[in-house]
């Protein structure tokens, strides 16, 4: 879900490291790719740790967990305004001047490490509007499509950095708005929770039955 979410962030570059690569185009580009996803994988894990222990918060202790989800809604609203968000957006946003920071790199493990370089960048960019998905749901998928779509026009929109600063400012509001009513976060719901939980069981269930069979 995390590398369907992303697929913007690294396409331009990829479509502009395609055309220095002029030997072993394959191997190269699965290296660059490689490094990209073990970047976002490692972030991966931990989110879904993260995740998984916010669901039992959520179920048993459901203050906590309101303010849980308000501190990761103020911590993404801020972090949107910072100029480090700036400084890993505008690298997301235009990789030609960082794609001859890549083409240096030497090496048989030159396209992985452009790879991880480019994916702790749009970490960088992104973690904030992730974390946020704790609040929202992992199985979210509304959410999912609604952040995706963020990430995509703060990336590629010529206001990109504006519309950057405008979610921050809407993520601080949102926070404020849980603290008033925890139902403005899915993610806090013990019956959502639990579906989720169960309907993953269930796929669970049916893939070992496919495979008795």
């Amino acid at each position: 879900m995390m590398a369907a979410m992303m697929l913007s962030s690294i396409a331009p570059l990829a479509a502009l490291y395609e055309r220095t690569v002029t030997s072993n185009r394959g191997p190269r580009l699965s290296a660059l790719g490689g490094g990209y996803v073990m970047a976002w994988g490692a972030t991966g894990v931990a989110a879904f740790v993260i995740a998984d222990v916010f669901g039992d918060i959520a179920a048993d202790r459901p203050t906590l967990a309101q303010w849980v989800a308000v501190a990761c809604f103020c911590a993404a609203g801020l972090y949107q305004l910072t100029p480090l968000k700036m400084r890993c957006l505008d690298h997301c946003r235009s990789p030609l001047g960082h794609l001859m920071q890549f083409i240096g790199f030497r090496g048989p493990l030159r396209d992985l490490r452009a790879g991880v370089h480019h994916g702790l960048f749009c970490l960088g960019c992104c973690w904030a509007l992730m974390l946020m998905m704790v609040a929202f749901g992992v199985m979210n998928m509304a959410a999912m499509i609604g952040l995706a779509l963020v990430i995509a026009i703060e990336k590629h929109w010529r206001h990109g950095e504006r519309f950057a600063r405008v979610v921050g400012f809407i993520a601080i509001v949102w926070a404020l708005a849980i603290i008033i009513d925890p139902s403005a976060a899915p993610g806090l719901d013990p019956d959502a929770v639990m579906n989720m939980d169960g309907d993953m069981n269930m796929d669970g269930d049916m893939d070992t039955d496919m495979t008795n069979k």
